[in-house]
């Protein structure tokens, strides 16, 4: 399945400055895979050493979070779009 993955900026030194990858993948886990056998990076910026998503980034399937899904093993439809944000805190 294609799927678009939108890299925030902060992330774009690890694909050649491009903002959005095509990749192959039917779960969100699979998408990182899938990203990070492509541009080599990902994984340490996405996934701590437990392989969980680390607390400072968001990804979103179309429009929802996958930490109120799935997590990583979040469906991910053909043509749908995943995307990497950095989380906002502030006070």
């Amino acid at each position: 399945m294609s799927v678009t993955v939108r890299v925030p900026p902060v992330f774009r030194t690890m694909t050649g400055g491009q903002s959005q990858i095509e990749v192959e993948g039917a779960t969100v886990g699979e998408v990182l895979g899938a990203l990070e056998a492509a541009h080599p990076g990902f994984r340490d910026k996405l996934l701590d050493a437990d392989g969980a998503l680390v607390r400072y980034v968001n990804i979103f399937v179309d429009d929802d979070d996958v930490r109120f899904m799935q997590g990583l093993d979040t469906p991910v439809p053909d043509g749908g779009t995943v995307s990497i944000m950095q989380a906002v805190a502030g006070g």
